[in-house]
């Protein structure tokens, strides 16, 4: 029997339509963006090594190579490419977010296994750098809070890894209680990563029909799935930090347009997972402006006391073991610029981590962005009038998102490596590919697959 495609009564806006040209000018713009971030980054580091990477302006070094993923990747890109819009129109809504997730753990789990296995994903989370190093050391898990600040600063005997201590515990803690379940070791340390970090798609995708509508979301489904910035999602923490944030966004634009059957307590499931997200890295605090944008968008603020109440609960949860946030991050700051991070020069990163991005959200998202960034001033207008369409929306909120990847440019707390690290906001970048036309859509999907897979093949990315 057949199915019906369940966007295809909904005529295509003339805006969408064309600008296809104004498209690919804003994807030369991105390359002349990452160009330069090439040439000026390897000037300055052969001038006076300051950057601290191999291959400015991402963390990685050229190392061509192939590995069992090789094979696989390219498969999932072209099941993606050519059925993706098919799909993403036709399923039924719990098939479609079913399928995006398997879809997107695929897409991880192949682009991780280019690398093969080991240094793909058994190994990438035992590095002297990472969280697994220290799990002995919270057997104590008590007074390993109550001393975890002793530890921050470089200098004194036994300060933390970059990772752990660039990080509150909640990070450190996700991993000790793997251990105590029976799931240590790098292998299942990588493989809870990405298993919950391809989740994230679904997330987006729930968010997205909530805010916007289902149309919007089917839009975007396989934009999202195939984003680049999965080369990075297998394997880091960062992933599955990811995971967190979206489902905190996801619950609370459930909440706000009420549309589950108890508001409350999905606002306040929010809430928690917000607690926990600010928990496991600083910077994702700065995820409250998504989180603020539904409220704008929803014009309402009935789910934030429920929220409000959840997000103090795992504060006050540290808090009361022993662990002040706030004396942990100011000795951050000041462990960040006693290493790498007080000597990587603020005047090129802060346009070469925006080179970065490029890469790690791809020219679909790119041409999708210059549609939002046309889009604004209307959808501006009609959000002061309560009249916003669905694409007017998406613009708000994309744009919100890419606001909070602003603030932390500009905080000068991430120079380099931003393609792992803000995956969280980069995340939040990629609907506004439902903004593009769709005869054009298979060809905006192969051009992301074309960039990830290149970028896996031909760099050996870190952590």
């Amino acid at each position: 029997m057949k199915t019906e495609d369940r966007t295809a009564h909904i005529p295509e806006p003339t805006a969408q339509r064309s600008g296809h040209r104004r498209d690919l000018v804003a994807v030369g713009a991105g390359i002349v963006l990452v160009t330069a971030a090439v040439l000026v980054g390897h000037a300055i580091e052969n001038a006076d090594h300051t950057l601290y990477v191999r291959w400015a302006p991402l963390l990685a070094t050229w190392y061509p190579h192939v590995g069992p993923g090789t094979v696989a990747a390219p498969a999932v890109a072209v099941a993606v490419v050519v059925y993706g819009p098919v799909l993403a129109g036709r399923l039924r809504l719990r098939t479609l977010l079913l399928t995006c997730y398997a879809a997107s753990l695929a897409w991880v789990f192949s682009l991780a296994l280019i690398d093969g296995w080991e240094r793909g994903i058994a190994r990438r989370l035992t590095t002297k750098h990472e969280y697994l190093g220290v799990i002995g050391r919270f057997d104590d898990i008590g007074a390993a809070l109550q001393g975890f600040d002793d530890h921050i600063l470089i200098g004194p005997p036994g300060n933390w890894p970059a990772h752990v201590a660039g990080h509150p515990p909640g990070a450190t803690l996700t991993f000790v209680l793997l251990d105590r379940v029976g799931l240590g070791g790098g292998a299942w340390a990588g493989v809870w990563c990405i298993v919950t970090g391809a989740s994230a798609a679904v997330a987006a995708l729930i968010a997205v029909r909530a805010l916007t509508d289902e149309h919007t979301a089917r839009r975007a489904a396989p934009f999202i799935v195939l984003a680049p910035v999965a080369v990075w999602a297998g394997t880091s923490a960062d992933g599955y930090f990811t995971a967190v944030a979206a489902w905190s966004i996801a619950l609370f634009a459930l909440a706000a347009t009420r549309t589950v059957r108890s508001p409350a307590a999905t606002a306040l499931g929010a809430g928690l997972l917000y607690g926990l997200v600010c928990y496991l890295s600083y910077g994702l605090t700065l995820i409250a402006l998504p989180l603020l944008a539904v409220l704008v968008l929803t014009r309402t603020a009935r789910p934030l006391v429920p929220f409000v109440l959840g997000a103090l609960a795992v504060p006050a949860a540290f808090t009361l073991a022993g662990f002040n946030w706030w004396e942990a991050y100011h000795l951050l700051v000041d462990r960040y610029h006693q290493g790498a991070g007080g000597l990587r020069p603020y005047s090129y990163w802060v346009w070469a981590n925006l080179a970065c991005t490029a890469i790690a959200v791809g020219p679909a998202t790119l041409a999708g962005l210059r549609r939002t960034a046309e889009g604004v001033p209307g959808a501006v207008r009609a959000l002061r009038t309560g009249t916003t369409a669905s694409p007017q929306r998406l613009v708000l909120f994309v744009s919100a998102a890419f606001l909070a990847l602003l603030a932390a440019d500009l905080s000068g707390m991430s120079k380099a490596e931003t393609e792992r690290i803000w995956q969280p906001f980069i995340l939040w970048l990629l609907p506004a590919t439902a903004l593009l036309p769709v005869p054009r859509r298979r060809g905006w999907l192969a051009a992301q697959a074309v960039v990830a897979l290149t970028v896996n093949h031909v760099f050996w990315t870190g952590w």
